[in-house]
C-alpha cells in the first residue's frame, strides 16, 4: 500500500488525527457505551493505519467488552476493508464486524478479536516443542483459507496481474540493492533480475486464480475467544486481490516473523493440498508440481519483501523490519538453489548478501 506521504508526517499531524478520531468516537459513544478515557494504542502496522482499543459494547444488551477504533488516513483502504470483511464473513471466515465507518475521514469502529495472536501462540508452541498445538493452529488457518478460496468470483477484487507482480518485485532493485546496499543495478544484474522475474510471473499467471488475502500470516491471525472461539480471527485484509492459488499458502508458512523446519512445512502443504482437492479447488493434481508452484510463488513474495522492508525503513522511518532481512534472503536462496532456471538468481543473492553483511542489516 502506498501511504499519502513519507516521513513528513509530523507529530502535530498525528496528534490532530487522534483528536479527530476522539471527536468522531464521541458521536457514537452513547450507542456503543464507549468509555473514551480508556482509549489506548492497540497496534500499528507497516502503513499509516493505527489501531486503538477502548471499552464499549457492540450492541445494545450485550455485556461490556472492548472495541477497536481504526485511524486509516486516506488513501488508506477503509472502503476495501469493509468490502473484504463482508466477503470473508460470507465465506465463513471469522473477521472483525464493522460497526461504524467514515470513509472520507478514514475512521472506523470495529469489534475486537482480542490480543492472543497466532504468532505468539505458534512461537510458544515451537519453543516448547508442542508440534501438535502448532499443527492444529495451522490446519485451522488452512481450513479457513480454503473456505475463503471456495467463495472466489471473478471481477470482484482487483487482479494480481503481471503488472502488479512486476511492480512488487521491482522494489528489490530500487530499495534493497540501490538504496540499502548503495549499489548500481548494472546490466548483468538487471539481466538476472529480468529473467528471474519473467519466470516467476509466468508461473504465477499459469496458476488458477482465486480470492487472495496477500498478508495471510501468523501476525495477522488471532486466537479465538468467547463468545466466538473460532480459529483463526483474520485481520489486515484490505489489500485482498484475485490471484494465484498458492500465494496465501506460501505467505502463511514462509513468514517474516517465524520459520519452520521442512518436515512441518511439508505436513502443512500436504494437508492443504489434500483438503483443497477434496473441496473442489483447482490445485494441481501432482503434488510435486504444486510444491514447485508454492516455492516459486513464495520467492516472488520474498523478493518483494526485501525491497519493501528497506522502503519502510528509509522512507517511512520504521527500522524494526530490517532485522528480518536475513530470513528472507535465506528463504530466497534456498528456493533459487533448488531449481536450475533460478540458480543465476541464487548466485546474485550470494554476491548481494556479502555486500549486505558489510553494510549491516540493522540500524
Amino acid at each position: 500500500m502506498t501511504p499519502p506521504s513519507s516521513q513528513d508526517t509530523t507529530q502535530d499531524s498525528t496528534d490532530s488525527r487522534l483528536e479527530l478520531l476522539k471527536a468522531w468516537l464521541q458521536g457514537h459513544a452513547a450507542r456503543y457505551a464507549l468509555e473514551l478515557d480508556t482509549l489506548v494504542p492497540a497496534s500499528s502496522d507497516a502503513s499509516f493505519r493505527r489501531y486503538f482499543r477502548l471499552a464499549g459494547k457492540a450492541a445494545e444488551g450485550e455485556s461490556a467488552t472492548t472495541l477497536i477504533a481504526v485511524d486509516a488516513p486516506p488513501p488508506e483502504k477503509s472502503r476495501e476493508f469493509v468490502q473484504v470483511a463482508g466477503l470473508l464473513d460470507a465465506a465463513g471466515v471469522h473477521v472483525p464486524r464493522v460497526l461504524e465507518a467514515d470513509f472520507d475521514a478514514g475512521l472506523m469502529l470495529v469489534t475486537d478479536l482480542g490480543t492472543a495472536s497466532y504468532l505468539a501462540a505458534l512461537t510458544d508452541a515451537r519453543q516448547s516443542g508442542d508440534s501438535r498445538r502448532a499443527r492444529t493452529l495451522m490446519r485451522d488457518a488452512l481450513d479457513a483459507l480454503i473456505r475463503w478460496q471456495l467463495s472466489s468470483r471473478e471481477n470482484v477484487l482487483p487482479p494480481f496481474d503481471e503488472a502488479f507482480l512486476r511492480r512488487e518485485m521491482e522494489l528489490m532493485p530500487e530499495w534493497f540493492i540501490g538504496r540499502h546496499l548503495a549499489r548500481e543495478v548494472d546490466e548483468k544484474t538487471r539481466g538476472v533480475l529480468d529473467r528471474t522475474f519473467a519466470l516467476l510471473i509466468a508461473s504465477a499467471r499459469a496458476q488458477p486464480q482465486v480470492f487472495m488475502l496477500r498478508d495471510f500470516m501468523p501476525r495477522n491471525l488471532m486466537i479465538g475467544a468467547a463468545p466466538n472461539p473460532v480459529n483463526p480471527g483474520v485481520l489486515d485484509f484490505q489489500d485482498a486481490v484475485f490471484g494465484p492459488i498458492t500465494y496465501d499458502v506460501a505467505s502463511l508458512l514462509r513468514d517474516a516473523f517465524i520459520g519452520w523446519d521442512e518436515e512441518f512445512e511439508l505436513d502443512c502443504f500436504v494437508y492443504y493440498w489434500e483438503r483443497a482437492k477434496k473441496a473442489g479447488l483447482p490445485v494441481d493434481a501432482d503434488f510435486g508440481e504444486f510444491y514447485r508452484q508454492i516455492e516459486w510463488m513464495g520467492l516472488q513474495r520474498h523478493i518483494k519483501v526485501l525491497g519493501l522492508f528497506c522502503r519502510i525503513n528509509y522512507r517511512d522511518g520504521k527500522p524494526h523490519y530490517m532485522k528480518d532481512l536475513p530470513r528472507f534472503i535465506g528463504y530466497a536462496r534456498k528456493v533459487a538453489e533448488r531449481y536450475a532456471p533460478l540458480r543465476p538468481f541464487a548466485k546474485l543473492l550470494d554476491e548481494l548478501e556479502g555486500r549486505a553483511n558489510e553494510v549491516g542489516y540493522t540500524f
